[in-house]
């Protein structure tokens, strides 16, 4: 079997390769054309994105030709593909995928797995799927480890402006304004639907990244957990939510990685949060 993702996976070239994961590709919109999010570097983005200010570029999925020709390159060394996609409540790649494995149905036998998030999110699931498959796991235990760590997952963040959310049509324009006007800094955390929901509102990032920290000790309690800090280009920040998670979770593994460009278009810069999952259901894919 092989592993087809999207590349708001957050997967890092390493780790495609070593896990043998296959990702396609999601685009963002420049005015002066389109790019390939895979092929331009998070800071080359950036400056990009910056420089366009006010303007925002926007963000397209691959078209279900993609993903058809994908599944077609794949099924000539391996019939059986479980393609993993970014939710369904916040982009159409699932449905583009979909479309595609309807082209080759006689080729390739394709299934589908909505994340039902993203980010690190969907990265610990598409990991547990290609670990799973390194294992020679069959199809259903697969997708009973990738359901539960689904449900036990949580992916929360805060932005320091809520501009690029706003332009990009992503929250209402109302709430955007008045949380620009305040100065406000949202909580925000994907959702068992997954959307994105409000947890609460800061009036600094460092009272934002405490309520963050708070949330998921709530949560976790003392579980042994894998987290996973994730910014755009907010490093410093990022170094002081880890820390803090440090000091209040029992964490077992700990990563500090950016965010894609394509997820970096509805955020901006100025992001940080975390993924994190309950060990249990990791460490016996990667003992």
């Amino acid at each position: 079997m092989k592993i087809v993702t999207d590349c708001a996976a957050d997967l890092s070239a390493r780790e495609l390769e070593e896990l043998e994961v296959i990702q396609a590709p999601l685009f963002i919109q420049f005015p002066e054309g389109e790019v390939n999010a895979i092929e331009i570097s998070a800071d080359d983005f950036y400056n990009r994105l910056e420089a366009m200010r006010p303007a925002i570029p926007s963000t397209a999925q691959p078209s279900g030709g993609i993903f058809a020709e994908l599944y077609r390159r794949i099924a000539q060394v391996e019939k059986n593909i479980l393609s993993i996609h970014i939710s369904s409540g916040l982009s159409g790649t699932i449905n583009s995928a979909r479309d595609g494995g309807e082209q080759v149905k006689a080729e390739a036998n394709v299934s589908f797995w909505d994340t039902l998030t993203l980010s690190g999110g969907e990265r610990f699931q598409v990991m547990a799927a290609a670990l799973g498959v390194k294992a020679n796991w069959a199809m259903q235990a697969i997708q009973e480890r990738l359901e539960k760590i689904r449900e036990k997952t949580e992916v929360i963040y805060t932005l320091d402006t809520l501009e690029y959310l706003a332009r990009g049509g992503r929250i209402g324009r109302v709430k955007a304004i008045a949380g620009a006007l305040l100065n406000l800094k949202p909580v925000i955390r994907v959702d068992t639907d997954g959307k994105y929901s409000t947890v609460t509102t800061g009036r600094t990032i460092g009272k934002s990244i405490n309520a963050i920290a708070e949330h998921l000790l709530h949560k976790y309690a003392h579980t042994p957990v894998w987290v996973t800090v994730l910014h755009g280009r907010f490093a410093e920040k990022a170094d002081v939510l880890a820390n803090e998670l440090r000091s209040r979770l029992n964490i077992t593994r700990l990563e500090v990685t950016r965010i894609s460009p394509v997820l970096g278009v509805h955020t901006g810069p100025g992001i940080v949060g975390a993924a994190v999952v309950p060990m249990e259901l990791m460490e016996d894919l990667i003992k």
